[in-house]
C-alpha cells in the first residue's frame, strides 16, 4: 500500500508538530494498530491516561471529521495489511517453486538497482565520517530491522570501540540506554515500513541532545528523516508478508567496507588482536577458516606495498 493519504502516512507527516499527548496517541496507534482499531475514543484515552477529548482532537488534527471517521480509516489500513497474505496467494498461486525463487530474487535485484541510482553519495560519505569521529556510536533497529542492527553492530565493533546496540522491548528502556548521549556521539536509526515509533522517539531524543543522527530508511517520505541530518535511503518494498531487506543490507555492507578502507591498519590490528585472544583463551576451536595470516586474502586486502593502492 503506497497511499500517501492513509492514516499512518498522515500520522508520520504531522508527528513532529504534535503535542506530547498527541504523540502518545500516534505511537500507540502505530505500535498497537490491531488493538486500536477496535477502541472507542474513551477506551483509548483510558488506556493512555489522557482525556477522551484529547483523542477526539487528535483525530481532527489528522484531518478527519471526528473519531469515528479516523477509526474507519484505521480499519481500512489494517485490512490492507491483513490482505497481504491473500495478495501473495493470488500472485504466486500458479507458480512453481523455481518461478517463485526467480520472481523474488529478480525483485531484490531491482531494489538494489534502485538504491544505487537514488542513494546520495555525499550522505554516504558523511555517514562514514560521523561514525569514525563519534565518541560513541549508538545503533537502533527494532522488529524486522533488528537483524540489520545486529549485523552493523557486529562489524562496526571490529572497526572501532564504543559501539552500543540498543536492544529493547519498551520506549523507556531506549532512553535508559541512551542517557549519556550528547553532541560527541552519533546514533544510527534503522527503520522501514511499518516504521517504528520507538526508533523515531530515540532519534528525536538524540537530536534534542545535539547528537549526530544518521538514518537508514526507505524514502524521502519516511518519518525517520525528521530528526536526521544524514539520510541513507535503500529500497524496501513488500514482496509478500515479508519485508525485503536485501538493499538495506547491501548499504550496510558498503558502509562497513568504506570504514575499513578509511583506516585499514587499525582494522587489521583489531582483527589480529582478536585472533590472538581466540587462540590464547581457546575460544577459537578451528571451526572457522583462519584468515589472519601472511598469505590470507583479507590480510592482503589491507597490506600496503610500495606502489600498491588499496
Amino acid at each position: 500500500m503506497d497511499n500517501r493519504n492513509d492514516i499512518i502516512s498522515r500520522i508520520n507527516e504531522k508527528y513532529s508538530r504534535m503535542s506530547k499527548g498527541h504523540k502518545a496517541i500516534a505511537a500507540y496507534i502505530i505500535d498497537h494498530y490491531d488493538q486500536a482499531v477496535f477502541m472507542t475514543a474513551a477506551k483509548m484515552g483510558e488506556e493512555l491516561h489522557i482525556s477522551e477529548s484529547t483523542v477526539v482532537r487528535f483525530a481532527s488534527g489528522l484531518g478527519y471529521d471526528g473519531y469515528p471517521q479516523m477509526q474507519e480509516a484505521l480499519a481500512v489500513w489494517v485490512k490492507g495489511k491483513l490482505n497481504a497474505v491473500e495478495t501473495m496467494d493470488v500472485k504466486y498461486s500458479n507458480s512453481t517453486q523455481s518461478e517463485v525463487l526467480t520472481s523474488v530474487l529478480s525483485s531484490d535485484i531491482e531494489k538494489i538497482r534502485h538504491t544505487i541510482e537514488h542513494l546520495d553519495p555525499v550522505a554516504f560519505e558523511t555517514a562514514a565520517e560521523l561514525i569514525l569521529e563519534a565518541r560513541t556510536v549508538y545503533i537502533l533497529g527494532i522488529r524486522s530491522c533488528q537483524p540489520l542492527a545486529d549485523f552493523l553492530a557486529f562489524y562496526l565493533s571490529m572497526i572501532r570501540g564504543n559501539v552500543v546496540q540498543i536492544k529493547t522491548t519498551s520506549t523507556s528502556e531506549v532512553f535508559e540506554q541512551m542517557i549519556r548521549i550528547n553532541e560527541e556521539d552519533c546514533i544510527i536509526g534503522i527503520s522501514f515500513p511499518r516504521y517504528s515509533m520507538r526508533t523515531l522517539k530515540a532519534m528525536e531524543f538524540a537530536n534534542d541532545r545535539n547528537a549526530k543522527v544518521i538514518t537508514l530508511t526507505d524514502s524521502v517520505h519516511s518519518p525517520m528523516n525528521l530528526y536526521s541530518s544524514c539520510n541513507l535511503l535503500a529500497r524496501s518494498d513488500m514482496v509478500s508478508i515479508v519485508d525485503s531487506l536485501v538493499a538495506p543490507l547491501s548499504v550496510i555492507n558498503a558502509l562497513v567496507v568504506a570504514l575499513c578502507l578509511k583506516q585499514p591498519d587499525v582494522v587489521k590490528s583489531n582483527l589480529e588482536t582478536l585472533e590472538g585472544a581466540w587462540n590464547n583463551y581457546q575460544v577459537y576451536l578451528n571451526d572457522e577458516i583462519n584468515f589472519i595470516n601472511e598469505d590470507s586474502m583479507f590480510a592482503n586486502t589491507f597490506r600496503k606495498k610500495d606502489g600498491e593502492s588499496l
